[in-house]
């Protein structure tokens, strides 16, 4: 073995052996915090609100992806993964076209380009949910596919309550990439619906809960952007998976049939 694989090697292993002391010492004090809420009366409320936010935004997440990065393959299997590692709601619409013919159609098609997630876009839309104020450029989650962060993002608010939404996702592929069967497309999204705001079962994060039946967005999505008429044309791959119930990063139930349709956007003119 070379130098160089040797010097690699240790620092893997010296790198995965702080994310899991980090993760043990979490734990630790999360468990510390747990047991002083019971001795020190009223504030123990504050302890315990402590203990839950180390466990949700810093144990939980490093549990899982310590046995994320050992369970879960590294290669296409049609779902998207969490942040954490999880996996994340299942891949149910690809796209042909670039990227000014998907922002031409979908803004025909009455959906909003997403915010990005950032300091003062997370705050808003807290502030929205709380207060019940429309946001109709909310920032959604981050979700991964082929190890990245999603490349757009779309979505319609229902009547002016940030907490329920459509939305769907989209990620460029790889150049010469192929679907399993060897089909081209230019993008894979991933298309849910928000039904409420809650904690997830995973991570007890506060995050949004949607609809279990994911195939309702994914027509939902498809028929919008056909009802567009400027000039999309859509293919309906059936059986491209076998119809499953499953769960998303935050614990909600999904179920799909398996079929993928292909919107093919080529044909559209360019605002490029």
């Amino acid at each position: 073995m070379s130098l160089a694989r040797y010097r690699i090697s240790l620092t893997v292993v010296l790198d995965q052996f702080f994310f899991i002391f980090a993760a043990g010492a979490a734990l630790w004090l999360a468990w510390l915090l747990f047991t002083e809420a019971f001795d020190v009366g009223w504030a123990g409320t504050v302890y315990l609100v402590a203990f839950w936010a180390l466990l949700a935004y810093f144990v939980l997440p490093r549990v899982h992806r310590i046995f994320a990065a050992i369970y879960l393959p590294g290669y296409f299997i049609g779902r998207t993964r969490t942040s954490d590692g999880l996996l994340g709601d299942p891949v149910n619409v690809a796209v042909l076209g670039e990227q000014s013919q998907i922002e031409t159609v979908m803004a025909a098609a009455g959906w909003t380009r997403a915010d990005p997630v950032d300091l003062w876009s997370s705050m808003r839309i807290v502030a929205s949910v709380i207060m019940r104020r429309s946001y109709p450029t909310a920032p959604v989650s981050p979700l991964f596919l082929f190890g990245r962060l999603q490349d757009l993002a779309f979505q319609q608010e229902v009547a002016g309550n940030p907490a329920k939404r459509h939305h769907i996702r989209l990620w460029r592929t790889p150049d010469g990439w192929l679907l399993p069967g060897g089909t081209r497309v230019d993008w894979l999204g991933a298309a849910t619906f928000d039904r409420a705001v809650g904690f997830s079962l995973f991570t007890l994060q506060i995050t949004h809960k949607i609809d279990a039946d994911i195939d309702v967005e994914r027509d939902y999505v498809t028929a919008s952007v056909m009802d567009a008429d400027i000039g999309a044309e859509l293919e309906v791959m059936t059986d491209f998976a076998t119809g499953y119930h499953a769960r998303n990063g935050g614990g909600d139930s999904v179920r799909t049939d398996g079929s993928l349709p292909v919107i093919d956007l080529r044909k559209i003119h360019r605002d490029d």
